[in-house]
């Protein structure tokens, strides 16, 4: 299921969607082409942008050595990190279970899963304008701290913890580790072939600084010339502002640079609107 964090991501593609309607409507062609998406309980909406990605979204695929050799190689690829390079291990929620047992704390994982991303999604970016270079750390560490508050609050756990901070401390710590994280078959094959054709590659990512170390553990930090995190460039995707500070780095315009990541709002609309060629990767 598709989820979006706002309006404009639905606005676009129903404004983009319907124009191309408009344009082939009369042709007999378009009916048979929708006729596969369409389901008795889909309301407009879902019609609607089910039609897009089935007729009209160009470079959609489900892993990354899907990517055919025809299409032509960038001089930039820019890749998203967390979902598309690598996942968790497991789940968010297996993790938050595990540690917290740890402190005498009992919460089912399915809970936990499902109200850490309704406390992510409902978050404010991950970004701090004005917060001076050396408190970033410290803002990032709060960040998450809130969410999970949120997170151990709505399935009613927080008050058994004896020393919350202490088990945030914990878990904020283990996702700086290789154990958090599992690295994507096709990842390293991909860079790899990247790599051999002289294409520059970039992480451009939402995540916060531990990001550097993650892929340092994970041995994927060699395989890319530049690192852009939200929290150090003050913007976050879909703003365009963040693939524009990644493209600076190689004084590369964005017609000459890929962007590919798993989220279709983050990524595919973000790297879009910004000029680059977006491709989706829909894990599933």
């Amino acid at each position: 299921m598709l989820v979006f964090k706002n309006k404009t991501a639905i606005i676009r593609i129903l404004s983009s969607t319907i124009a191309k309607i408009e344009a082939i409507k009369s042709r007999q062609s378009f009916k048979m082409r929708i006729a596969g998406v369409v389901t008795e309980n889909q309301s407009a909406i879902q019609f609607i942008v089910s039609v897009y990605f089935y007729c009209f979204m160009q470079h959609h695929y489900s892993t990354l050595l899907d990517i055919p050799s025809s299409l032509p190689l960038p001089k930039v690829i820019c890749l998203d990190a967390f979902g598309t390079l690598f996942g968790v291990r497991g789940s968010v929620g297996q993790i938050y279970s595990e540690i917290a047992s740890k402190y005498g704390v009992d919460c089912t994982p399915d809970a936990l899963n499902k109200f850490f991303y309704t406390a992510f999604q409902n978050s404010a970016p991950c970004i701090f304008p004005g917060v001076p270079t050396a408190e970033i750390l410290q803002y990032e560490y709060q960040w998450w701290r809130e969410i999970n508050r949120q997170t151990f609050t709505a399935v009613g756990a927080i008050e058994q913890f004896a020393d919350f901070d202490l088990f945030f401390q914990h878990l904020y710590r283990y996702f700086t580790t290789p154990a958090a994280w599992e690295i994507y078959a096709d990842t390293i094959p991909a860079l790899i072939n990247w790599q051999r054709s002289g294409v520059e590659l970039a992480v451009v990512s939402n995540f916060d600084s531990r990001l550097h170390n993650v892929l340092e553990v994970l041995g994927l930090a060699g395989y890319f010339s530049t690192v852009t995190i939200s929290t150090e460039v003050s913007a976050a995707k879909p703003q365009p502002e963040i693939f524009t500070a990644a493209l600076a780095k190689y004084q590369c315009p964005p017609q000459s640079a890929w962007h590919i990541g798993d989220s279709l709002e983050d990524d595919y609309l973000g790297a879009g609107n910004a000029g680059l060629t977006a491709i989706w990767l829909n894990r599933g």
